[in-house]
């Protein structure tokens, strides 16, 4: 279990850290539920505490695995399936997984509306929680990601 103050990762909302724990009724079942305060635009998401391991959320990573998560992108080669629909759905999966290293890889040209708006996804991700990892800015942390990517 998680304390107030972790940095914590969701992997569909991103980096964020635990602002507090409480109980809330939500459809007439009474829970505790982490507050995480995403410090990229301030936006409080609600986890609840008996399943957020099977959600994926996990702690930030240390700083210098974030390092080598950064080293490595360059190196990664994602096998693209023709099928836009059938790539979309395996891109999500390796989003939702919530491991730095299965985020998508890819140029934006040529991908689907759908796609691009998923990269852009995955790299806030990433990017947040780098900051959090590395407590560096999210100018220098996206700069850093962007020229492993060109």
């Amino acid at each position: 279990m998680f304390q107030v103050g972790d940095k914590i990762v969701h992997p569909m909302h991103g980096a964020g850290i635990i602002d507090s724990i409480v109980q809330k009724k939500v459809n007439g079942v009474v829970r505790d539920y982490y507050i995480l305060k995403l410090p990229v635009g301030g936006m409080l998401v609600m986890i609840p505490t008996a399943n957020s391991e099977e959600i994926g959320v996990r702690p930030v990573v240390k700083g210098d695995e974030a390092d080598r998560v950064i080293a490595a992108i360059p190196d990664i080669e994602v096998d693209m399936t023709p099928n836009w629909n059938r790539r979309y759905r395996e891109n999500m999966l390796r989003l939702k997984s919530g491991n730095l290293l299965e985020m998508l890889r890819e140029e934006e040209r040529g991908l689907s509306t759908g796609e691009r708006k998923m990269l852009h996804s995955a790299k806030q991700i990433l990017i947040s929680e780098i900051v959090l990892s590395q407590d560096a800015s999210y100018e220098d942390v996206e700069a850093r990601i962007n020229t492993a990517l060109a």
